[in-house]
């Protein structure tokens, strides 16, 4: 593919980390193959995920195409960016489409990156995981690599206000390769959340206790911290839905009216 828009938009990113102060910690990054079709299977944890998720495939002159929800492709301004980075929009509604866009990408030798939550876990731990991630690389005959980011949840995430002051640690941790086959998909899922549940108990664990202490509210409650639990998160996001929900019948009773 041919790229226009992506390096610049890294060189710039990284003198916004420079600015802002932050210390980005990479770990495992080898398990990044430099050349070939790559899935990388990422946590979700906040809005700025996109912008630090590449960092994973970075030090192998990796470009990765997100799997990014609608929304994102039709705002005025964001989506002809998406466009041009060569991301891959997702219809929640029919995700078939992305399915199959994500398949040939990785067939072209291309990094892709997804969220198998789909969503922001307000509790700051891994929600269920959709199928589709390893359906996707057992398709493609491809390897998954999970990837595990912290850290940015703290500038900008569900629920709390944004905080973009100086000084935070990013850490990102790149697991082993998983090569599922298709022959157990929810099995291939279960391993795949199990894996990547331990990384991020060991990369919450590893993060600078004086950016941590006791109690933060970036940090799950399994583990110390004030995030919801799980089945808190699920209460509120399922509130948000329905929210949602009402605000498009009134949006559609309005048209209707005139």
């Amino acid at each position: 593919m041919r790229d226009v828009t992506y390096p610049p938009i890294i060189v710039t990113a990284k003198a916004a980390f420079k600015a802002l102060g932050q210390r980005i910690r990479l770990s495992g990054t080898e398990h990044v193959p430099r050349e070939g079709g790559v899935l990388l299977a990422y946590n979700h944890v906040g809005y700025v995920d996109f912008v630090y998720g590449g960092l994973a495939a970075n030090p192998s002159g990796r470009l990765v195409r997100f799997m990014a929800k609608r929304e994102l492709f039709d705002h005025r301004w964001v989506g002809p960016l998406m466009r041009s980075l060569h991301h891959i929009e997702v219809d929640r509604g029919e995700g078939l489409g992305s399915f199959h866009t994500a398949i040939d990408y990785l067939r072209q030798g291309e990094a892709v990156g997804i969220f198998p939550e789909a969503t922001i876990s307000r509790a700051m731990e891994l929600k269920e995981f959709k199928t589709g991630a390893v359906r996707i690389a057992a398709e493609a005959g491809v390897p998954l690599v999970p990837v595990i980011m912290w850290g940015t949840q703290r500038m900008m995430t569900k629920d709390h206000p944004r905080d973009f002051s100086r000084g935070k640690t990013i850490a990102i941790t790149v697991g082993e390769p998983m090569y599922p086959t298709g022959d157990d998909p929810v099995g291939d899922t279960a391993r795949l959340h199990a894996q990547m549940s331990q990384m991020l108990r060991d990369t919450v664990a590893a993060y600078p206790a004086d950016e941590q202490p006791p109690g933060s509210w970036w940090v799950p409650a399994s583990m110390g911290g004030s995030a919801p639990t799980l089945e808190e998160a699920a209460r509120l996001d399922a509130e948000d839905k329905r929210e949602r929900a009402r605000k498009r019948a009134e949006k559609r009773a309005k048209k209707t009216k005139r």
